[in-house]
């Protein structure tokens, strides 16, 4: 059954129906989200919003996201373990877009990237399929009165880093700039890549119509397009016209393909920041969510979890206590409610009586209690 293009009714954790408001105002507001497209089917792509929780309308940064080399891996992927990434760009003043393309997370889709055989690996049509998705993301945004593509950018990794040199090849009305990470698609192995030359053809081929300013960025040590490839890619690139600034980073890590990571956010950030300060973009850089206190009857063990819980990137995630000492805490579900309802289940095996202390990023309300009556011990 066909989908409307109109936006599908969104629902926020911080508008829950029968779920007590959080104690405090959020710094950062978040949202998950279905995008409608049709060929996506009814359910539409899997997305994660993240902006300043002002009421204005900020700009777009549609963030894209990379393709594992085992094809089964991609059911367990989630726009919600991109939070970290996309808190820095709402950091910068951006309404970050996590959005899954046809495939990936519970994005349906198969294997609609698929660029075929190794040795003749075709980028080009599924990086046009990538560029759909996109697409598809920006009208829905477009839509929404907190969010304004005027002045909005892309940034991606990997796969998802060759979708956004695609999207700029096909250049949607106010995409005023472009971020690549490690951009590339095809390996299958460290140092193996399938049809490297026609990876590079594909390049080049974008290359002819992207005008739009970008930042490509590769660490020498990525295993999966190593420093050689990587410039050949450059190359084809420029060579045919595409406007792109090349950063060869220091090593990172044991694979300097995941440098564009929550832990290598130290090295990647500031060379966002320039570039976005070089087109005029640079933006007050907000704090990130004030740490949360402990609970204050907790033991040395119980605060080394809770050290933890603060330390989980991945919503939706919550914490329960109890009155002895007790608790239980859960992240990375799919609804906030599940986080709610898990982590009370997690502390009632230790004690009758249990509160929520904490949901994501924000103390909960005094009036958050289990039930202690059997069917809600049982859920």
């Amino acid at each position: 059954m066909a989908v409307s293009r109109k936006l599908l009714l969104l629902t926020s954790w911080l508008a829950l129906a029968g779920t007590p408001s959080l104690a405090s105002a959020a710094e950062f507001y978040t949202e998950d989200l279905r995008i409608p497209m049709v060929e996506a089917g009814p359910q539409g792509l899997e997305a994660f919003l993240v902006r300043p929780a002002g009421t204005k309308r900020y700009p777009l940064a549609l963030l894209s996201h990379g393709s594992p080399r085992d094809f089964d891996d991609r059911a367990t992927m989630s726009a919600h373990k991109y939070y970290g990434i996309a808190l820095e760009y709402a950091r910068r003043g951006f309404a970050a877009l996590i959005v899954m393309r046809r495939g990936y997370g519970t994005s349906a889709g198969g294997r609609i990237d698929s660029v075929g055989g190794c040795a003749k690996a075709a980028y080009l049509p599924a990086a046009a399929v990538a560029v759909a998705d996109l697409r598809a993301a920006i009208d829905a945004m477009a839509r929404r009165a907190d969010v304004t593509t005027t002045g909005m950018i892309a940034a991606g990794h990997s796969a998802g880093g060759l979708a956004t040199v695609a999207l700029t090849a096909q250049a949607p009305a106010g995409l005023v700039a472009a971020i690549s990470f490690a951009g590339g698609r095809g390996s299958r192995d460290d140092d193996d890549v399938c049809n490297p030359d026609g990876l590079v053809q594909a390049f080049a081929n974008f290359g002819k119509t992207s005008r739009v300013p970008m930042l490509w960025v590769y660490a020498s040590n990525d295993l999966f397009f190593g420093p050689d490839l990587a410039r050949r890619f450059y190359d084809g690139f420029r060579s045919s016209g595409g406007n792109a600034k090349f950063v060869a980073a220091p090593p990172y890590g044991d694979d300097g393909h995941y440098l564009y990571s929550v832990a290598g956010r130290p090295q990647w950030t500031p060379l966002v920041d320039a570039f976005l300060r070089e087109r005029g973009l640079g933006r007050e850089i907000l704090s990130a969510p004030d740490p949360l206190p402990p609970p204050g009857h907790f033991s040395d063990a119980a605060l080394a979890e809770f050290a933890r819980y603060l330390a989980s990137t991945t919503p939706h995630k919550a914490f329960a206590v109890s009155p002895n000492g007790g608790y239980g805490w859960r992240s990375g579900r799919n609804t906030v409610e599940d986080a709610l309802r898990e982590s009370l289940a997690a502390c009632m095996k230790w004690s009758p009586t249990c509160t929520l202390y904490a949901v994501d990023d924000q103390l909960a309300g005094p009036a958050q209690k289990a039930s202690t009556d059997q069917g809600s011990r049982a859920r």
